[in-house]
């Protein structure tokens, strides 16, 4: 059974930061990309970034490259998003989720993902 475990979210203020993790179980986490989205209140879950399973392919969403930040450490089984700079526009559940395959422009999309987490709130203030 795979299970991927979000942690690390909070309450922060604009200009603070957090850095979530993602711990994986139930299968071979090296061998898939791992990804992060969110979904703020009243909107539909959008990309936030990806990683490749080696983890020297990173890619992010427009509106949070150079704040944020993902990496992986799969000797741990685990992912994490360092966020910094946060916005209260980056109020939002986070989710992490694994693809065992390269998707491309597909990976814009929640379908192209094949397990996800619960995930975890984040709040930033003004």
């Amino acid at each position: 059974q795979v299970v991927l475990q979000e942690s690390g979210g909070g309450l922060v203020q604009a200009g603070g930061s957090l850095r979530l993790s993602c711990a994986a179980s139930g299968l071979t986490f090296s061998s898939y990309y791992l990804g992060w989205f969110r979904q703020a209140p009243g909107k539909e879950r959008e990309f936030v970034a990806t990683i490749s399973p080696s983890g020297e392919s990173t890619s992010y969403v427009d509106s949070v490259k150079g704040r944020f930040t993902v990496s992986r450490d799969n000797a741990k089984n685990t992912g994490n998003l360092q966020m910094n700079s946060l916005r209260p526009e980056d109020t939002a559940v986070y989710y992490c989720a694994v693809a065992a395959g390269w998707r491309g422009w597909k990976f814009l999309t929640q379908q192209s993902w094949d397990y996800w987490g619960q995930g975890t709130q984040v709040t930033v203030s003004s």
